[in-house]
């Protein structure tokens, strides 16, 4: 499959240009930083090579994820004991499963970011 054909895919990030297009490596760059902590974008490795950028991101939104499904699994019980009312409690739920359908978005957003950048050539691999 042609490179330029990813855009089309649902899980491409609209932040992200098509591949192959003038500078889609630099908007993939900044769009990946957004996704791990700040510190990591001071790191020379992983701004030379994008794909390493790209891995960090998928370990770092893989572990959002589970965090997120631990909140979820886990307010009913913990919540009360904090002394919240049951409306926010049941609203805090739903934040909870609505952060996680996005994070898995994300998730597939940043797999497909990543093959794209695997499949490059050049010496930024």
């Amino acid at each position: 499959m042609p490179l330029t054909s990813t855009r089309t895919r649902p899980d491409w990030p609209c932040q992200v240009k098509t591949p192959g297009s003038y500078d889609w490596e630099r908007s993939a760059v900044r769009w990946l930083r957004e996704l791990v902590p700040a510190r990591y974008g001071g790191y020379p490795a992983l701004l030379r090579h994008p794909v390493l950028l790209a891995r960090h991101a998928q370990l770092q939104v893989q572990q959002e994820i589970r965090v997120a499904r631990t909140a979820l699994q886990t307010a009913r019980a913990d919540l009360p004991r904090l002394g919240l009312p049951e409306s926010v409690i049941e609203h805090t739920i739903k934040l909870y499963a609505a952060e996680l359908r996005q994070l898995q978005h994300i998730a597939r957003s940043v797999r497909a970011v990543t093959e794209a950048l695997a499949e490059r050539p050049g010496p930024g691999r």
